[in-house]
């Protein structure tokens, strides 16, 4: 999302993207071969595959490299979680592939670069792509699996949720008065204005923009049309902006009014200094991110470091730095281990949230597949 419009950027392009996304290189060895230790990485499910942290890191260097995929350096820190990787395993060569892809995209290029060096050897993805895509993942659990709560993670660990937020409206408040009701944004006002970061049957935020949609409409989660109505109407008042949702677009003004999350709104004050978010009131969409390992991944060893990193203390506060909700928040703020000045700083929570299950995930995921382009067309 331009943040560029990761696993959001796809309307129209989907067909066209997944045949770009075929990356060149040389056939790997084979995946998850024996470094010597003794332990076949691919088929390691937690650290006492390998026996401890020290022998993981042992086993990753030797690999020398990591390939991540849909990682916009502005999304959510992740430019500093990355560098922090880097810095902390210098041995291990990072190659940022294909940023601004979505999530349904990182699946198509592990698919397209199956055997090659060159397949992603981790993702990070919305949770109706991680839903559909079990079969492309490696369980594992990480050593702070006990303190991710169960409902935010597979449980062998297929994927699991990392970082998180709720969907919010960010507006150019030069041109327009703050949205205080879904509604508003009906208005004439808003004609051409409104944008969502993508398409929802491909792209996590765009999906959550119409939960939210939805449950601001006086629905539920069990039920998604009522958000599809409500974007049906606004692309009838001809206030539904097709465009792809970027840093570069919000700070031309070409999309002054977005659906999009609370940590990624945000940040486009650094675009536009009349940039501000609102939650609405009432009930709020609150949604996770999350990670998984390619199970054919080319660097085995590298990919579960990558997870192990994430996960720890110090990356969990630097998703707080970047405004997002750490999936491990309750138990380090329990330990004592959060960056309390960024949690003070997150925006105040809505009094009722809702979080889709699996089971709604797949349900809306089905029902935006049959109904979602004839809706906005």
């Amino acid at each position: 999302m331009s943040h560029t419009s990761r696993r959001v950027r796809l309307a129209g392009v989907a067909i066209a993207a997944a045949a770009a996304l075929t990356l060149s290189g040389c056939a790997s060895g084979t995946p998850g071969a024996d470094d010597g230790s003794g332990v076949d990485a691919s088929t390691a499910t937690s650290l006492a595959d390998f026996g401890t942290l020290d022998d993981l890191e042992t086993a990753a260097k030797a690999e020398g490299n990591l390939n991540v995929i849909a990682l916009p350096r502005d999304w959510a820190n992740y430019g500093e979680i990355i560098d922090a990787f880097k810095a902390k395993y210098p041995e291990i060569a990072v190659t940022e592939q294909s940023p601004d892809v979505s999530s349904a995209d990182e699946i198509k290029a592990a698919e397209s670069n199956a055997g090659l060096d060159t397949a992603p050897d981790v993702f990070d993805l919305g949770l109706t792509v991680a839903l559909q895509s079990t079969d492309v993942f490696a369980p594992y659990k990480v050593q702070t699996w006990d303190e991710i709560p169960d409902e935010l993670k597979e449980p062998t660990g297929l994927f699991v949720g990392d970082y998180g937020g709720y969907m919010s409206i960010g507006y150019d408040s030069s041109k327009y008065d703050a949205p205080t009701t879904l509604d508003d944004l009906l208005d004439s006002s808003y004609k051409s204005a409104v944008a969502i970061n993508g398409d929802p049957t491909q792209a996590g935020a765009a999906f959550a923009a119409v939960g939210l949609a939805t449950v601001q409409s006086g629905g539920d989660l069990d039920d998604f049309q009522p958000g599809i109505d409500f974007f049906s109407d606004l692309n009838g008042a001809g206030n539904l902006l097709k465009v792809n949702v970027t840093t570069a677009t919000v700070a031309s003004g070409e999309t002054p009014v977005v659906f999009d999350w609370d940590y990624l709104n945000a940040t486009h004050v650094a675009d536009n200094k009349d940039w501000k978010v609102v939650v609405f009131p009432g009930t709020g969409y609150a949604g996770y991110y999350n990670q998984a390992i390619n199970k054919d991944a080319p660097h085995p060893a590298a990919a579960r470091l990558w997870q192990e990193f994430l996960y720890s203390d110090e990356v969990q506060n630097l998703w707080l730095k970047g405004g997002a909700r750490p999936v491990r928040m309750e138990a380090m703020t329990t330990a004592g281990t959060i960056d309390a000045d960024a949690a003070a700083a997150l925006p105040e929570a809505p009094d009722d949230t809702v979080v889709p299950t699996e089971e709604q995930s797949t349900k809306a995921g089905e029902l935006l597949g049959k109904e979602w382009a004839a809706a906005v067309q």
